[in-house]
């Protein structure tokens, strides 16, 4: 069962999130029949996802992450609500490269450079819009080089994906750990040290260790106090409603082209793979009320 556990630590002067999203990211993978790097890729940004989703406060609130890279992957797309429930999709889900110097999957090679963005729909008229350089394409990286440029919260992300050898997930889960403004010094300094010791969430994963005690083995040693344990998934809403909304907002002109081609045409959702079928005399429907 995937989750995610919120605590603080050093009498609140940090506060912390990790997660554990296997089933979730082989869900991602067996809907968009990713290869292992890009698996491992849109695993990472579903995490992150997930955890940055749980951060926000409103029922409606929406999360978008979008990277934008000039790899072989070329973009990834992961949407989240503050319940943590995330979708998402890549661009060239099939991509294929070879392994770094470290013997891993080449996230970083197969994103290459370009943007992050991070979009939060909070219900207000505009949405935020941070939006930063990819540092390496790591995802990890990007996303702790974000918050302390966009948000100014100086944090430490890490996120990881381990494959079996038939290429389903292993372990998947992630991290994030952030300064209050108040933190002290002395405190930043520890944990300074501390992080720089760790060598990859991969391998506390790979040694099974739950959400709990990744926080344990980070923050141990500053008192940690778990706030809250909320269940995380893989979770798509796509409906015929969205579908039709969709195809009503294309415009008239583009409605009247499909029924003149008068074949019954297919859409298909980004996010689950899901097909709807929609027939000529539903798009003439659809027209109409696209005409109102």
């Amino acid at each position: 069962m995937d989750y995610i556990v919120r605590a603080t630590a050093a009498d609140q002067q940090i506060r912390a999130f990790a997660a554990t999203t296997r089933e979730m990211v082989e869900t991602a993978r067996s809907c968009h029949n990713t290869s292992p790097v890009a698996t491992a890729a849109l695993g990472r940004l579903l995490t992150a996802g997930a955890m940055m989703g749980a951060m926000m406060k409103g029922d409606k609130d929406i999360l978008t992450l979008q990277i934008k890279g000039n790899g072989p992957i070329g973009g990834i797309t992961v949407t989240a609500d503050s319940k943590a429930n995330v979708k998402g999709y890549v661009q060239n889900p099939e991509v294929m490269i070879h392994a770094n110097d470290k013997g891993k999957l080449d996230v970083g090679g197969a994103i290459g450079i370009g943007i992050l963005n991070v979009i939060k729909d909070l219900g207000m008229k505009e949405p935020y819009v941070g939006q930063c350089e990819l540092k390496t394409g790591e995802i990890g990286d990007d996303l702790t080089y974000y918050f302390a440029v966009s948000e100014q919260v100086p944090s430490s992300v890490g996120l990881g994906v381990l494959m079996e050898k038939n290429n389903t997930v292993r372990q998947a889960g992630g991290f994030i750990i952030q300064l209050m403004p108040f933190t002290s010094e002395e405190v930043i300094d520890r944990l300074e040290k501390k992080l720089a010791d760790v060598t990859s969430v991969t391998s506390m994963l790979d040694a099974g260790m739950t959400p709990e005690q990744i926080l344990d083995e980070l923050l141990g040693e500053f008192g940690v106090e778990i706030t809250d344990t909320l269940p995380a998934q893989y979770h798509c809403d796509c409906s015929r409603e969205r579908i039709e909304r969709a195809l009503i907002s294309i415009g008239r002109k583009d409605l009247q082209e499909m029924i003149d081609e008068g074949e019954p045409i297919e859409v298909n959702c980004h996010f689950c793979g899901k097909k709807y079928q929609v027939t000529v005399e539903e798009l003439r429907e659809l027209l109409k009320k696209a005409s109102r």
